[in-house]
C-alpha cells in the first residue's frame, strides 16, 4: 500500500511521473498482490519514460522540426526511386552520426529529399543526438544578420553544437562571396566533430563549378563529399503523385 504522504514527497522531489504512477497504484482496485520489486520497477519505469519523452520533445523543438515530422518508417522505399530499404534502415540506425559521417541526398524537385532529410533528423533526435534542420539559404541569411548585430560567433557555436545539421535546398541559388565563406566556417566547425545532411538538386560532381570560387569550393567539397553517404533519388514528383491520388474518387 502506497500512502498519500509518500506520493506527496515524490511530488516535492519533482518526481511527478513517479508520483502519478504511485497514485494510480494506490487507487487501483485490488487484483493481485505486487511485490516491492514490481512496484518499484513500475514507478521508476514511469519516471524514466516521462523524462525520455520530455527530452525528445525538447530535442525536436530545438531541431526546428515540425510537429508532424516524418519518421524513417514513413519513407517510401521503391526501386524506381533509387531508395533501398536496407539503405534507409542503415541510416535510421544513426551509426553514421556516431562515426561523424555525412549524408547527401540528391534529386529533382519533389522526389522526397526534404522528407528524407527531416526523417533522418528525427531519427537522430530519437537516438539522443542534438539536431538542427534548416534551409541553406535561411541559415546563410541568419549568419549575415548575425554578422551585422555582433552575434556571429554565438550563432556559429550554436550551429556547431548540433550533432546533426540538415541543410535543405543546398545550392538552390548562386552563393555570394561572403555566403561561401560563412558556409565554409560552418562546415569547418563540423569536420570530424559532427554530421551534416545536405539535400540538393545539384549532383556532387558539379558542386565545384556551382560554388564558384575554386579555393573555397575545394575546401567545402573536401569537408563534405569524401565522408558522405550519397543517396540519389529518381522518379516523378511525390507531390504530384499525392495530388493526383487525393483527387481520385
Amino acid at each position: 500500500m502506497i500512502h498519500e504522504e509518500t506520493i506527496q514527497k515524490l511530488t516535492e522531489l519533482k518526481l511527478h511521473a513517479m508520483a502519478a504512477a504511485a497514485r494510480d497504484l494506490a487507487n487501483a482496485p485490488p487484483s493481485k498482490e505486487l511485490s516491492t520489486t514490481e512496484i518499484l520497477g513500475m514507478l521508476v519505469d514511469r519516471e524514466h519514460n516521462f523524462r525520455d519523452n520530455r527530452r525528445l520533445t525538447r530535442r525536436l523543438k530545438e531541431a526546428r522540426l515540425p510537429a508532424n515530422a516524418p519518421s524513417t518508417e514513413e519513407v517510401s522505399c521503391e526501386p524506381a526511386r533509387g531508395l533501398d530499404k536496407a539503405v534507409v534502415r542503415g541510416l535510421a540506425s544513426c551509426n553514421w552520426v556516431r562515426a561523424k559521417q555525412n549524408v547527401i541526398v540528391v534529386g529533382a524537385t519533389g522526389t522526397g529529399k526534404t522528407f528524407l532529410g527531416t526523417a533522418l533528423a528525427q531519427a537522430a533526435c530519437r537516438a539522443g543526438f542534438r539536431a538542427l534542420s534548416t534551409r541553406a539559404p535561411r541559415l546563410l541569411h541568419e549568419l549575415t544578420l548575425a554578422r551585422a548585430d555582433g552575434s556571429y560567433s554565438d550563432l556559429l557555436q550554436k550551429i556547431a553544437r548540433a550533432e546533426v545539421l540538415v541543410l535543405d535546398d543546398f545550392l538552390i541559388a548562386p552563393l555570394k562571396d561572403q555566403e561561401r565563406r560563412d558556409l565554409l566556417e560552418v562546415l569547418e566547425d563540423r569536420y570530424d566533430r559532427g554530421s551534416t545532411v545536405i539535400t540538393t538538386q545539384v549532383p556532387t560532381k558539379t558542386w565545384h563549378e556551382a560554388l564558384g570560387d575554386p579555393t573555397i569550393a575545394d575546401a567545402i567539397c573536401d569537408r563534405i563529399i569524401h565522408n558522405a553517404h550519397v543517396v540519389s533519388l529518381r522518379g516523378p514528383s511525390m507531390r504530384k503523385r499525392k495530388g493526383v491520388q487525393s483527387e481520385q474518387p
